[in-house]
């Protein structure tokens, strides 16, 4: 009998298990963001978590982690969920779509456990992740979070306040069960909803090339749309001192949008003029638009902004 044909796919996940392994995850932490040791994953805490209601779940080709999420059982007083802490991919393997797959295989996980939601937090700046979070899984950002973490130095974070999207993934609603199935809008409906929506964030390229915020507004209309960089490393690189810039006019936007209770409900990019550009699509909060543990989207925006 001929032995089976290798599979192509190189890629398998699996919850961790061996110290080796936990080990293997600090070190794919630390390729990914930079981590100092305060921010770090200890083989104990995994293990604890692992054990303990969390989950520990790693990408591996061949014997070796090339990204992981972590997460544990959270309850805001009135549900449990997942809490989803972190999610991390080797730079080399962030192009073959190992974070959206992890996610899909931590959806798994967590619904054997007999739960239906999926919460965790991302930097709004950081469009990759937006399209995952948002686009292609159906999360909805529910609330900003001005500088959440406090100051943190890792190369991902330095220099920059921590503001974050608190999101909320409801694995069995429709809307996420459609777009794991791979049903979003065209680029053409992208662009005709892009063009119609009344702009939050107006920008304008730099001197590099590379576009800055130059002024907020209120959202108006049925749609609108909050831009944001399409890609934060060459704003680093190229123009950094926008970055502040950048971080500000999103936080007074995301302000303005919730205050006028107006809801994230998708995020594309759009190309125009040979240039890529970014956005969060936003209309009007419906009845059932709520965040599960506040009441409706944007009632409260986490910490106060610094002084």
């Amino acid at each position: 009998m001929a032995p089976p044909e290798k599979s192509a796919d190189p890629f398998r996940f699996r919850r961790l298990g061996k110290p080796e392994e936990f080990r293997q995850l600090e070190q794919v932490q630390s390729a990914a963001f930079g981590s100092d040791p305060e921010g770090s994953l200890t083989v104990p805490l995994q293990r604890a978590l692992q054990d303990n209601g969390g989950l520990v779940l790693g990408a591996f080709v061949d014997i070796h982690l090339v990204g992981f999420s972590i997460g544990f059982l959270g309850w805001d007083g009135r549900r449990l969920y997942h809490y989803s802490h972190m999610t991390a991919v080797r730079p080399e393997y962030q192009n073959h779509r190992v974070g959206l797959r992890l996610k899909r295989y931590q959806r798994e996980e967590v619904l054997a456990m007999g739960l239906e939601e999926i919460r965790w937090t991302f930097d709004p700046l950081r469009s990759r992740n937006a399209m995952l979070n948002v686009r292609r899984l159906g999360g909805r950002p529910t609330s900003y979070l001005s500088h959440y973490y406090g100051q943190m130095n890792d190369s991902a974070n330095q220099g920059l306040e921590t503001d974050r999207l608190k999101l909320v993934w409801s694995i069995t609603a429709p809307a996420a069960l459609q777009r794991l199935e791979g049903k979003f809008p065209t680029r053409d409906e992208d662009r005709a909803r892009w063009e119609a929506s009344s702009p939050i964030v107006r920008t304008e390229p730099g001197e590099s090339g590379i576009r800055t915020p130059t002024e907020v507004a209120e959202p108006s209309g049925p749609s609108a749309h909050l831009e944001i960089p399409f890609d934060l490393d060459l704003v680093r690189q190229h123009e950094p001192k926008s970055l502040w810039r950048w971080r500000h006019a999103v936080r007074d936007a995301f302000r303005a949008a919730y205050d006028l209770h107006y809801v994230v409900d998708d995020f594309a990019t759009v190309s125009a003029d040979h240039e890529r550009r970014s956005f969060y699509f936003l209309r009007p909060a419906e009845k059932g638009d709520e965040d599960p543990a506040e009441g409706p989207v944007g009632s409260t925006l986490g910490p106060a902004r610094p002084p």
